[in-house]
């Protein structure tokens, strides 16, 4: 790819994430519902980026988000810790009592299986990050004086609050400014859009922001709901998505946005939620690169799939791979991923170049 990225001795970081950092409590074998007990996990689409590309990548590093500095933080604080991703652009923000001013959000998860679809239940609303506001980050300091290679941000962080969409025009501006890559995940939800504008809102915050990203990424659905570009000739069931037809979708999307130098997305076929049809492909310099198809994927945990995938192709782009090289590695980095609980990834590079060249999941002794 035609990428100029900033060379890794010239910078203290390979990636800013800046996005919200969330508790994931995970019921485990049974819905939330009649849960009675849960396991912690931390995550957030964008941080779950840089915690692979730190934990199974070996890349440096950091988070940009906020925090109410009370117990649950501090707990945030540990998990984040354990991934390896620092921390020093943390906004920490007072507690004031009760989460009035600001709280941390909670993310209720449960991994489904078989007829029983995984589902999220977020309790997010009033968050520190949803509060961050355009001034209050020194942009100047991570991208001029530490330096960075690459910013990765989402769709999430944009939904937060009315002003976070700011925030995120204002990073990718001073990323931009100084040399680095801009990466931007769609990550549609509904729900965070809900109070202020609906799907018609997203569409005109991630239309807007499109004009600045470098390298797009998103799922089969987020580039109809977030960007408005239906796939043609592909209804609601996105059992068997055809790539040809994602292609021609990828190419409207990169006439209108030409400054895209890559788009990556993830091909998933839901049978049930224990198994999935799982591929990826990826625009650049004008080819589409399609991974290894991997059909009737046995699923332990979905969620932070497509993250994975995001810090995987990152990763070969860091790295200077070939474009089939870099969607191979997100596609097999995304794969594994799923086969872990918890948002963030448990594999190793080694496991991915595994996968990679189509090793066998025999046991390794």
């Amino acid at each position: 790819m035609s990428l100029t990225i900033r060379p890794a001795q010239d910078c203290l970081w390979d990636c800013v994430s800046l996005g919200e950092v969330m508790i994931r409590l995970d019921p485990g074998d049974v819905p939330t519902r009649v849960a009675r007990h849960f396991q912690v996990w931390e995550g957030g689409g964008e941080y779950n980026v840089s915690r692979g590309l730190r934990r199974c990548f070996g890349k440096r590093t950091t988070v940009v988000t906020a925090i109410v500095d009370n117990e649950i933080g501090r707990l945030l604080e540990d998990l984040i810790l354990q991934g390896g991703v620092d921390m020093r652009h943390v906004q920490w923000v007072d507690f004031d009592g009760v989460g009035k001013r600001a709280r941390n959000g909670l993310n209720f998860t449960e991994r489904g299986y078989g007829a029983r679809a995984a589902k999220g239940c977020s309790d997010r609303g009033h968050t520190a990050t949803s509060l961050l506001q355009p001034g209050q980050v020194d942009w100047q300091q991570i991208f001029e004086t530490e330096g960075a290679r690459w910013l990765h941000t989402g769709g999430i962080v944009a939904g937060l609050g009315e002003q976070t969409p700011d925030v995120v025009l204002e990073a990718m501006q001073a990323a931009h400014a100084s040399g680095t890559i801009v990466s931007y995940d769609l990550n549609y939800r509904p729900s965070l859009w809900e109070d202020h504008g609906g799907k018609a809102r997203a569409q005109e915050v991630n239309r807007e922001l499109a004009h600045h990203v470098d390298v797009m990424i998103g799922n089969e659905e987020d580039f109809s709901a977030a960007l408005g570009y239906p796939i043609e000739g592909v209804g609601d069931d996105l059992m068997h998505l055809d790539p040809t037809a994602f292609g021609a979708m990828i190419q409207r999307v990169t006439a209108d946005y030409p400054n895209l130098q890559g788009v990556g997305t993830t091909l998933r076929g839901v049978r049930s939620a224990s198994r999935n049809d799982w591929g990826a492909v990826l625009w650049a310099d004008g080819s589409l690169y399609e991974a290894t198809h991997r059909p009737n994927l046995e699923i332990f945990d979905r969620v932070g799939g497509g993250d994975s995938f995001a810090s995987g192709l990152i990763y070969g782009l860091l790295e200077g791979k070939t474009p089939q090289e870099c969607v191979e590695y997100g596609a097999a980095h995304g794969a594994l991923a799923m086969t872990t609980p918890g948002d963030t990834t448990m594999a190793t590079l080694a496991d991915v170049e595994r996968v990679v060249k189509g090793g066998a999941a025999r046991v390794t002794r």
